[in-house]
């Protein structure tokens, strides 16, 4: 992977590991595990984001459950046969486990990537505008990942207006979200989706600009 790839696509979060690591999948005898950091946010509240680690690095450290840890990489995709149907599945792909910087913001996301979906602009009843957009972020291996983000304010109105293709970069937090999903029997089942809350978003030509 190159620098420009590896910088299109930056997080850092820093948190505690829920639960413990649970095999993934091996590539090139390189064993993964599937972990999760439960992350704070400025509120009572707190975002369980997915991770992904390599067996390389959990030789040095402790990843069990309630171990506070920071880690750097990259937030990735990919789609996964659920239920007879392919599902977007969404990790953090560790590169590496960092010391905590004090006084930093605990979880950070920086995308750079082409819109790929017509963005969808709505408001709540309480006249909150918000708008959803899906990312493509471009890997190594011509390989893309593909981020859905929510927009607030006038980042809402000024995404509502962007064309599929438009290159566009974002920052934000990653946070996960519990939803209802009804059943084909009528019955309903909580489940978890994780997206990108845009704190700042522009064209790519205009990165250095005031959105």
């Amino acid at each position: 992977m190159n620098e420009s790839q590896q910088n299109s696509n930056s997080v850092y979060l820093s948190g505690t590991v829920v639960g413990e690591p649970i095999f993934s999948h091996q590539v090139f005898g390189e064993n993964f595990y599937e972990s999760a950091l439960r992350v704070n946010r400025l509120s009572e509240q707190a975002d369980i984001i997915p991770i992904t680690v390599s067996d390389r690095l959990m030789s040095d450290y402790d990843l069990e459950a309630g171990t506070e840890i920071a880690v750097s990489g990259q937030f990735r995709s990919y789609n996964k046969l659920v239920e007879g149907r392919s599902k977007l599945m969404l990790t953090v792909f560790v590169r590496e486990i960092v010391e905590a910087e004090e006084g930093r913001n605990s979880n950070q996301i920086e995308l750079i990537g082409y819109i790929c979906k017509d963005p969808v602009y709505r408001t709540t009843p309480f006249k909150r505008e918000i708008a959803d957009i899906l990312v493509a972020v471009n890997r190594a291996y011509n390989k893309s990942d593909y981020i859905p983000c929510i927009a607030w304010g006038r980042n809402a109105r000024f995404a509502a207006g962007l064309p599929v293709g438009t290159k566009v970069v974002i920052s934000g937090r990653i946070q996960s979200r519990e939803y209802q999903k009804v059943l084909a029997d009528g019955t309903t089942e909580t489940r978890t989706a994780y997206e990108i809350s845009v704190n700042r978003i522009a064209k790519g030509e205009d990165a250095n600009g005031t959105v």
